[in-house]
């Protein structure tokens, strides 16, 4: 007998990055193809510190069910860093654990979007949220964007002429995959089309702290009146992934209740060990210098990869020069497949992400996403150099 599934099932594909991650786990692989943070940057003694305290002090507390809004003394360190950090004042009511920021993005579709609804995206935007969306089966409406982010004349034309419009996803600081970031005047004319046709904005934020150069810019929740902004924060990208440790920020207690909802019927809370050892390494370090020696090993890695592309990659080829975060966007000649010559470059074992995923209605393969965080220099520039000798050869 033939196992029938959901329908939604057909919509869903397994991600691109997954697959071409198994393919680069081969250790001679030079890989730009991740986005994750570079492990030997991990505070792995300090963590241990702080799990053998928790342990110690509070192991039945630990290894035991915890409320599913999460550890309030972990939510007061998170309300305070963002209030420094990103301008937003809120208490913890406002604040609710989830495990990673990408579990907002899930429940984020599951609280606004039926089937059929309209989600508006950055064109491009990330991959991850765009195969969250999807199993609730909305249509995705692209907002062209330009080095400043989204055009504010072209989403108020598609605010004005399009129907149910249920929520708008952006990544205003270091976007993945591009690396650009939305000027002031930018972020000011946007939450102006917010408040006035009152959409509900996802605004992700796994990158904001990984400013290497520029002024911090507040963020969209910052400059939020009408309580429309859910803002999502995680500690995957300043601290460590694996303890899956993000949060959903709301000042509207009807969205953040509908969250918490979701949320029991998903896991009933985060794991109370790991917010335990986070709130307990928070209250032992200074997650500030940690973030700075971040800082300090990334910039070196991204100026020798636009280093390198600059000397090496055609002149047919474009790609942005990100003030933080971990990826830079690269633009090839509309007549070359960036899907095309990802396996070229494999072969001369160097990998990238193939662009076109990232527009959930298709047609750009002209684009690819490399990733500096991972790599020392070295490699960063042998890897470059052999995906410049690949394009040279694909020119017409």
């Amino acid at each position: 007998m033939a196992v029938k599934f959901a329908d939604r099932m057909n919509l869903l594909k397994g991600s691109e990055i997954r697959a071409l991650l198994a393919l680069t786990a081969k250790p001679e692989v030079i890989s730009f193809a991740g986005g994750m943070p570079a492990p030997e940057l991990f505070p792995t003694e300090a963590v241990k510190e702080a799990a053998c305290k928790v342990m110690d002090s509070m192991g039945k507390v630990a290894l035991q069910y915890t409320g599913t809004d999460g550890f309030a003394s972990l939510r007061e360190k998170i309300v305070a860093r963002m209030a420094a950090k990103n301008g937003i004042k809120v208490d913890i009511d406002n604040i609710l654990i989830t495990s990673g920021s990408q579990q907002g993005l899930d429940f984020s579709a599951r609280v606004f979007l039926n089937p059929g609804d309209v989600v508006l995206v950055e064109s491009p935007s990330y991959l991850g949220a765009i195969n969250a969306f999807k199993a609730c089966e909305p249509t995705f409406v692209e907002v062209p964007t330009d080095d400043a982010g989204m055009i504010p004349e072209e989403l108020d034309k598609i605010l004005a002429t399009t129907e149910n419009v249920k929520m708008i996803y952006v990544i205003p600081d270091f976007q993945n995959p591009t690396g650009k970031t939305w000027t002031l005047e930018r972020r000011q004319k946007f939450m102006e089309l917010i408040n006035k046709y009152e959409i509900p904005v996802i605004e992700d934020n796994p990158y904001g702290e990984l400013r290497f150069e520029g002024e911090f810019l507040p963020s969209l929740k910052s400059m939020d009146t009408k309580d429309l902004v859910i803002f999502l924060g995680t500690m995957s990208k300043i601290f460590a992934p694996g303890l899956r440790i993000g949060w959903v920020c709301s000042t509207n207690a009807e969205v953040l209740g509908k969250y918490n909802f979701i949320k029991q019927g998903a896991d009933l809370q985060s794991s109370t060990i790991d917010q335990l050892i986070t709130n307990q390494f928070l209250e032992d370090n200074d997650l500030d210098a940690h973030v700075e020696k971040i800082k300090a090993v990334y910039v070196k890695r991204r100026d020798a990869m636009l280093k390198t592309m600059e000397e090496t990659f055609p002149k047919e080829v474009k790609f942005t020069h990100p003030e933080g975060g971990l990826f830079t966007w690269c633009v090839l000649p509309e007549y070359m497949d960036a899907k095309v010559i990802a396996p070229q470059c494999l072969e001369k074992n160097v990998a990238y992400v193939p662009g076109g995923s990232f527009f959930p209605n298709g047609g750009k393969e002209n684009h690819f996403r490399l990733n500096y965080s991972c790599m020392p220099e070295d490699k960063i520039v042998e890897g470059i150099t052999k995906i410049a000798e690949v394009l040279k050869a694909n020119l017409k």
